[in-house]
């Protein structure tokens, strides 16, 4: 082993590395020992190990995995350059981000009563990094890190958590597991294989537009192919649809289904249906939080709620379409709002609220109205008491008000319903 850091392959980008943050509690030290042990010191990724530890203890991780891996192991510090080849630990009592390539360190902070540094991490990561972030989920035992990882995805990023059966602590992993947005579930030695592969496929070392810049879609027949599958399977077609976008989700199909050339992956298509329904979902991968926008939801009540109320009789029903509204958070939102502004008056009328999407997995999550909580970090107390009940704990369920009803529907039958109010 050299004092010398490892050189970058010459086939990654040395400004564009791929960073993998790694999180963990319970059970993480045997996790982080097996996943490194089976990673090779040349893959051109950075690694960041997210452990929850003791505020009060010195921390002996960074010297112990030190001793399983020839990558340079060293303790985040504040204003630290993130290298390719290295390992990061953060330390003890510590919220540890990532912004331009550096590691940010700041006091941890509780979210609703729970420390969450994988899904602070995770957030960071996939701003930073955008389809170069790479989310691994290990041993743990609470939710922390399945928002950060659900990020990381939507940003084109490749998501991993640690198999039920070889986790000592099952909860943060199958927490992740449960979101819909993990890529690959494995034991810790085959996450570092795939881990591997990624680094050296050419897919994402070295991408090659699909789509030509222009906004134009080139006259290619895989192409062609791939959106007759779309709109066959589907009833959607996407030939119109954000070039960027179907290049980046294009390639990130590719990269997880390990092939190279677009005819290649039109004709694993062709033979395999389930991936057109990956693909789709993939395409229309949703990004929602509640109150997402809070200058927006402000608005709401200062400008546009007094407006549509005025002189309104309180026979006749408020009624508001929210369209492409993901997995529900922002339906939600605007009713709580609504619901509060209209609290202050004596007679209120009643509401309804219509919300549409394209994709049906989203509306039948929109429809459950269950959330984690860590998807209620930016729901206040008030609103969490008044709007919502915990189920087993963890679980947060929508509470149904008998003044106001929830029609949320596919988009292809929308305009029957909507031509229906009016």
């Amino acid at each position: 082993m050299t004092s010398e850091s490892p050189p970058v392959p010459p086939q990654l980008n040395p400004d564009k590395f791929p960073i993998v943050g790694v999180a963990a509690s319970a059970g993480g030290l045997e996790a982080f020992t097996q996943l490194l042990e089976h990673l090779p010191v040349d893959t051109g990724m950075a690694f960041v190990l997210i452990q929850h530890l003791s505020p009060d203890h010195h921390s002996l991780l960074t010297e112990i995995l030190a001793r399983v891996t020839q990558m340079r192991v060293c303790e985040g510090k504040h204003g630290m350059l993130v290298e390719p080849n290295h390992v990061y630990v953060i330390p003890p009592n510590t919220k540890m981000v990532l912004d331009g390539g550096v590691l940010k360190l700041s006091p941890r902070e509780k979210v609703f009563g729970k420390y969450m540094p994988g899904d602070a991490f995770f957030s960071s990561l996939a701003a930073d990094r955008g389809n170069k972030s790479i989310a691994v989920v290990l041993s743990g035992g609470d939710g922390d890190g399945s928002l950060g990882l659900t990020k990381v995805k939507a940003a084109g990023g490749v998501t991993f958590a640690q198999c039920e059966n070889t986790a000592k602590f099952d909860s943060m992993p199958n927490a992740a597991v449960a979101t819909g947005n993990v890529d690959f579930v494995l034991p810790p030695e085959q996450i570092a294989a795939e881990l591997v592969k990624l680094s050296a496929n050419p897919m994402w070392t070295s991408p090659q537009p699909l789509i030509s810049t222009d906004g134009l879609l080139e006259p290619q027949a895989a192409l062609v192919t791939i959106f007759s599958l779309l709109r066959s399977s589907t009833g959607v077609d996407f030939s119109h649809y954000k070039s960027k976008t179907i290049d980046q989700r294009i390639q990130r199909r590719m990269l997880l289904c390990k092939l190279e050339q677009l005819a290649d992956y039109a004709t694993y298509l062709q033979a395999h249906p389930v991936e057109v329904k990956a693909l789709y979902e993939e395409i229309l991968i949703h990004v929602t939080s509640f109150f997402r926008d809070p200058e927006a939801f402000e608005l709401l009540k200062t400008k546009v709620f007094p407006t549509i109320t005025q002189h309104k009789s309180v026979e006749l029903p408020i009624r508001i379409w929210v369209a492409g509204c993901s997995t529900g958070e922002e339906v939600y939102s605007i009713a709580m709002c609504l619901i509060e502004f209209l609290s202050e008056r004596v007679m209120q009328p009643p509401i309804q609220i219509f919300a549409t999407d394209i994709s049906e997995l989203s509306i039948d999550k929109a429809r459950a109205g269950i959330y984690t909580e860590n998807q209620m970090v930016d729901v206040s107390p008030e609103r969490r008491h008044r709007f919502f009940y915990p189920v087993e704990g963890v679980i947060i369920l929508v509470r149904r008000c008998e003044n106001y009803v929830y029609l949320l529907v596919k988009i292809s039958v929308a305009i029957n319903l909507f031509l229906m109010w009016i």
